[in-house]
């Protein structure tokens, strides 16, 4: 009788209230989007700016009211609903953040202040003097995360490309990270950062790449090195899986299916009907085994490194097992794995090479071969094989490792340089031999270095070169022209040499159109290495040449390694590796996509032209 009674009620408020509705919803919907850039910006000042207590009062004041009127906002919302099982269902996960926030603050009736500032107060640790302030700055944006992805399902109206869409999130990205690294609280005291050299470490940090023009372990805070995390991680990702994971959290009707052929478009999928379910499955693989690599980090760190202390050592694991799973390549020593200590915990590199591959393999890969559904159907059917592509990435993975660890292993142990205080040729075969296969696994894209870059033999730089050149595979954490396209490139070589008219790997045929695209990416990959070094050897006519191609190479590729002449180019060069950084990120068709004007049609064909190639 009582829900009958309520549902008339509310029936009745509604019938009064519809022809206002409409406005009142937009009235909001506006409102909300001002709370939210006012929290971002309140929250930015926190962190990059130095407090006094009248600021920190004035900022702990301004996330309090945003908080009540997001409460506030979302009972309005839930009010002018006609179906509030509906409303509660799309909404759940901002209905308990909302909920939670009340409980703490009934905490005020019970012992005074709200729980969470109670606990904290009553623990009497030094160290939790600024964590209600951390609780509350978190749990804000994590509301404003929220309420501004679900714009996604809007994204219908906008009349743009996913191509485009896809190369603006980097843009935006780069840009916000480098206001980010420019406040004064993400840098060391008496630490200057440039406008080109903020842009260069954002861009580089957002593309996975690597490269350093300041040395990230004494340049920057802890603040800083938390938004470089936040860079690589969105990177690595992208910033558009992000979007559509926060919007799935807040309910599947939030991503709408523009949304979701763009993200489909992006990774490749095959249907619809599974991007939710992909996009689910990559956050968890990415969480897994990001987390799994911290752990094991943890413990194989060498007692050698030098720690301030237990947390130091795990934000150092947190840190190096994200950096690696995305192949980044940053590092929190000056001179990246090249300090005493890191480059001989042996262990500790092998697990960072394996970090290395899982996210270099890519999530179709990871997924077809240790998914649930792909194991049960193995189980069930033992003569079913991987997929074509899993098959083809994994080979060629492992080919490639292998060409690189041997080659790196021969040559530089006839290198007379590496007799040098601490160098390759100090070490035992088995530590060589991991040596090797560690930068033959950090040359597709991760950047990592355990040797002196800078003495290594051109064999071993210009071998590199290809190494870097090829990259990591599709859908994956790395960057480079990737291993199918080669494969396909070689096979369609291999086809035309026979004079055989279609493109076979493993008893399959390679689409003419799939073939086309790969000598697309290789021919405007290469073109891009080319001018880069062209301009880079005319602005910076005193370094080896040599040098300046790896250097390019490197950018593009977005791997990291450097010979050491990256923090001394002109601020032009620099410009010119963030172009080649963006560029091999985003992807040469990918932007050229976006760029292009598409055709009006191509229903004509013009008469074939006799043409001599060969």
């Amino acid at each position: 009788m009582t829900s009958r009674a309520v549902q008339r009620f509310r029936e009745t408020v509604n019938l009064a209230i519809y022809s206002s509705k409409s406005s009142v919803l937009q009235v909001l919907r506006i409102l909300r989007l001002t709370v939210a850039l006012l929290s971002i910006t309140v929250i930015l000042y926190y962190l990059g700016f130095p407090q006094t207590e009248r600021s920190q009062f004035w900022v702990l004041l301004l996330m309090r009211f945003s908080i009540a009127f997001f409460i506030f906002s979302f009972l309005l919302r839930f009010f002018f609903d006609f179906e509030p099982r509906r409303f509660f269902r799309e909404n759940a996960l901002e209905g308990l953040l909302l909920l939670a926030v009340l409980v703490d603050t009934s905490g005020v009736l019970f012992v005074g202040k709200p729980f969470l500032r109670y606990l904290v107060t009553q623990t009497g640790i030094p160290t939790f003097s600024g964590m209600f302030m951390v609780f509350i700055q978190v749990f804000l944006l994590f509301l404003v995360t929220l309420d501004l992805v679900k714009a996604g399902k809007h994204i219908a109206r906008w009349k743009v490309r996913p191509a485009t869409l896809f190369v603006s999130s980097y843009v935006i990205l780069i840009i916000g990270g480098a206001i980010l690294l420019s406040m004064p609280e993400m840098r060391q005291p008496g630490a200057r950062l440039s406008l080109t050299d903020a842009v260069f470490t954002s861009a580089s940090a957002a593309c996975v790449t690597g490269l350093t023009v300041v040395d990230t372990a004494t340049h920057f805070t802890f603040k800083g090195h938390l938004v470089l995390l936040g860079l690589i991680q969105l990177g690595g990702l992208n910033i558009i899986i992000f979007a559509s994971f926060f919007a799935l959290l807040s309910g599947r009707s939030a991503i709408g299916l523009r949304q979701q052929a763009i993200v489909m478009d992006f990774m490749s999928f095959e249907s619809l009907s599974s991007t939710v379910r992909m996009l689910r499955d990559i956050l968890l693989v990415t969480m897994f085994i990001e987390s799994l690599g911290a752990v094991l980090l943890f413990f194989t760190w060498s007692s050698d490194v030098p720690f301030s202390g237990f947390w130091e050592k795990v934000w150092f694991s947190i840190f190096h097992s994200v950096s690696a799973f995305n192949n980044a390549g940053f590092s929190l020593f000056s001179e990246n794995l090249y300090t005493d200590g890191v480059r001989t915990s042996f262990t500790f590199l092998l697990v960072l090479a394996l970090l290395i591959i899982a996210g270099g393999l890519g999530f179709p890969v990871i997924q077809d071969l240790w998914g649930w559904k792909a194991l049960r159907e193995r189980l069930n059917h033992p003569w079913k094989k991987p997929r074509v592509h899993t098959r083809l990435v994994v080979n060629v993975s492992i080919l490639l490792i292998l060409a690189g660890t041997l080659v790196f292993y021969f040559f530089e142990s006839q290198n007379p340089a590496q007799w040098q205080k601490n160098g390759f040729q100090y070490l035992s075969t088995e530590q060589k031999l991991i040596t090797a296969f560690f930068q033959s696994v950090s040359a597709r894209t991760a950047g990592f270095n355990t040797v002196d870059f800078s003495i290594l033999s051109a064999p071993v730089l210009l071998f590199f070169v290809f190494l870097m050149f090829v990259g990591a595979s599709p859908i994956s954490t790395g960057g480079g022209v990737k291993t199918t396209t080669m494969s396909i490139l070689l096979f369609s070589g291999l086809a035309s040499i026979r004079n055989k008219q279609n493109v076979e790997i493993f008893k399959y045929q390679v689409s003419p159109e799939l073939a086309r695209k790969s000598f697309g990416i290789v021919f405007f990959s290469g073109c891009v290495v080319f001018i880069g070094t062209f301009l880079l050897m005319a602005m910076e006519p005193h370094l080896p040449p040599l040098n300046v191609f790896f250097e390019m190479v490197s950018a593009h590729c977005t791997v990291g390694y450097s010979t050491g002449i990256t923090p001394g180019l002109s601020d032009p060069s620099k410009w010119v590796l963030v172009a080649a950084m963006f560029m091999g990120r985003v992807g040469i068709l990918t932007l050229a996509v976006s760029l292009a004007r598409p055709a009006i049609s191509t229903s004509y064909a013009y008469p074939q032209a006799n043409i001599i190639v060969a």
